[in-house]
């Protein structure tokens, strides 16, 4: 009888560590597969073939709104949104300043570089795009190749705005920042022979309002943030192609 129970625990044992092992084996996997994507400087040469044809195009531009980073639970937020709400009203009338003719002007920049630059006028979802099977240094996650015969390019270049807006952080109930005007996003070029990035810029612009930021109805200090941050980030987009 001991020995039979013996055999069971030694069995239990060995199931357990081998479920650990695979666990852990997994989450080193996961962990390798999920390291961001660092900055890709461009290069010079990129921009001054006339013969090569740039598609330049953005993904939809997000509703301008309120967000409290921190505010974990979902009473937190809840009590978060509710401090905020007359802010938050006024921050969704604002539009999205300057980012509807962005990648006109990022066309033009490339056009006087030498290279030819085709406007998508389009908004892509790079979501939807198949999975790349690529496992090279600077490749994209997902596969663009498909807009190389669409639009007959040679590279493409997109702007993905993923944040617009204020920000105010929070640690549970308890707000730890003022409200700040904030933009995120990333920026990338693509040689789409390969799927590899010939420029990748990872966007986080964050402005603080001058003074007293609490005035409500229409906020001016904060609103003045947000029309900053907006210009800084467009300005950020476009610097490495002037």
């Amino acid at each position: 009888m001991w020995s039979c129970f013996n055999e069971i625990c030694w069995e239990v044992g060995l199931r357990f560590v081998f479920a650990m092992a695979t666990m852990v084996a997994t989450v080193v996997v996961v962990g390798c597969a999920s390291v961001p994507q660092g900055p890709v400087d461009i290069k010079p040469a990129t921009l001054s073939g006339n013969s090569t044809r740039i598609g330049v195009a953005m993904t939809a531009v997000p509703k301008v709104d309120t967000s409290f980073p921190g505010a974990g639970c979902l009473l937190c937020l809840a009590a978060a949104s509710m401090m905020n709400n007359s802010l938050t009203d006024h921050i969704r009338t604002l539009p999205p300043e300057g980012l509807d003719t962005l990648k006109q002007e990022i066309a033009q920049a490339i056009t006087k570089k030498g290279a030819t630059a085709v406007v998508i006028a389009e908004q892509i979802n790079v979501d939807d795009l198949p999975r790349s099977s690529g496992s090279a240094p600077n490749t994209a996650p997902r596969d663009h190749s498909s807009f190389k015969q669409k639009y007959q390019i040679d590279k493409l270049l997109v702007i993905n705005v993923s944040y617009v807006g204020v920000e105010r952080a929070y640690s549970a109930y308890v707000p730890t920042t003022d409200p700040k005007g904030a933009l995120r996003g990333t920026g990338y070029l693509l040689d789409l022979s390969s799927n590899t990035y010939e420029w990748y810029l990872p966007v986080a612009v964050i402005k603080g309002a001058e003074g007293n930021w609490d005035e409500p109805p229409k906020f001016p200090g904060v609103t003045n943030a947000y029309f900053q941050a907006l210009e800084q980030g467009k300005e950020t987009f476009l610097t490495p192609f002037k």
